[in-house]
């Protein structure tokens, strides 16, 4: 098969795994620079150009779009499939999984377990906000953060108070949610392809940080999921509509609660901690869907 990689940079871990892994089982590999891409809308013949040349004759792409380009580069893919080209994640579900509002809101109307969250937006609300979530410790979130850049620990009620006028005072969105203290500074990556858990880690987060992101110097090891977790995990990214994501677990005391659900999730650190061929997962699964021409029976809505 012909598949495109969009990623920026073709020296990232998962960019280079991605394509290493696509040539060893004998695919033609490309990394295209999603944002160097420029699109001819037309109603017969919708084209992507790259570098004065129309892109043509691709079976699939793996979309690696980044957090802070999530408009441009779904509108990238959304020309792709527009072509007939298969995409196992699709522009809207990206951007759906890219809001954290709207994320948590389609996830709560299936049923799938939450930290108590609350949203807002004039700070004459911030008492009630606070209360809803069951007051301090909270857990402070700016709505466009990412690797756990803009997210607070509120030990006191004041404290909360605080930070919540200085976010709204700067007229950012943020989430208030519960601070699940039993969780000890640890998550669950979930890995999903297709609709299976094929990798999963526990992160701890470094001494003294309730954030358990790799990039903040938290560690990851190979863990073992409860049937549960792994359903909840699945279930989270189909309603998604995500083939292939990450879901970020918290073990409560009333069962696991999603976090996040990531559609661009990190190799590096779930290859390193488990050993799994993450990537070879991911060829096998379009292998048996790009082949069968699957591109029209996509998740809608």
């Amino acid at each position: 098969m012909k598949i495109a990689i969009l990623s920026q940079d073709s020296s990232l871990y998962s960019t280079r795994r991605l394509k290493e892994s696509g040539e060893q089982r004998g695919h033609e590999m490309h990394v295209i620079d999603y944002l160097r891409c420029y699109m001819n809308i037309t109603s017969h013949k919708p084209m992507v150009m790259y570098g004065g040349k129309p892109l043509e004759g691709f079976d699939a792409i793996i979309p690696r779009i980044g957090a802070s380009k999530t408009f441009y580069g779904t509108a990238v893919v959304r020309q792709f499939e527009m072509m007939g080209v298969f995409t196992p994640n699709e522009s809207q579900a990206i951007s759906r999984s890219r809001d954290k509002l709207r994320c948590l809101q389609l996830l709560a109307r299936e049923g799938i377990g939450l930290p108590v969250t609350g949203f807002a937006h004039s700070t004459k609300d911030i008492d009630g906000l606070i209360n809803v979530v069951g007051g301090a410790p909270l857990v402070i979130k700016l709505l466009e953060g990412t690797q756990g850049i803009g997210v607070v620990l509120a030990e006191t009620y004041q404290a909360a108070k605080s930070v919540i006028e200085a976010f709204r005072g700067l007229d950012a969105n943020i989430l208030v949610q519960e601070f699940i203290k039993e969780a000890g500074g640890a998550d669950l990556r979930c890995f999903v392809v297709g609709e299976r858990v094929v990798a999963s880690m526990k992160r701890q987060g470094a001494e003294g940080e309730f954030r358990s992101n790799l990039h903040r110097g938290g560690s990851a090891q190979k863990v073992k999921l409860t049937p549960e977790e792994r359903s909840t995990a699945v279930r989270a990214a189909k309603i998604m509509g995500l083939k292939v994501a990450g879901v970020d677990l918290l073990r409560s005391n009333h069962g696991p609660v999603v976090m996040e659900v990531n559609s661009s999730p990190g190799l590096e650190g779930i290859e390193t901690a488990t050993g799994v061929d993450v990537p070879r997962k991911i060829m096998e699964f379009l292998e048996k869907y790009a082949a069968q021409g699957n591109a029209r029976d996509r998740t809608q809505g």
